[in-house]
């Protein structure tokens, strides 16, 4: 086993996480759009681009960049 096997085999565990929660995150968005506030997902994806956007031209940049690992 070398390290490049190594390193492809926990990247693929990692993408299957993160789109594991994406999933989870797109249900539960349609979850409180039919019954809002039940898992007030809308108020927090808000807050969250609040933030990044309160930080000026470092915070868009940091949003975009995290946007670009999620979308691969």
């Amino acid at each position: 086993m070398n390290l490049d096997s190594v390193l492809g085999t926990v990247t693929d565990a990692l993408k299957g996480l993160v789109g594991l929660g994406v999933a989870l995150a797109a249900v539960f968005l349609v979850v409180d759009i039919i019954q809002p506030g039940t898992t007030n997902i809308v108020a927090n994806v808000a807050n969250l681009i609040t933030q990044f956007t309160d930080h000026g031209v470092v915070g868009i940049i940091t949003l975009i960049v995290f946007w670009s690992i999620l979308s691969d």
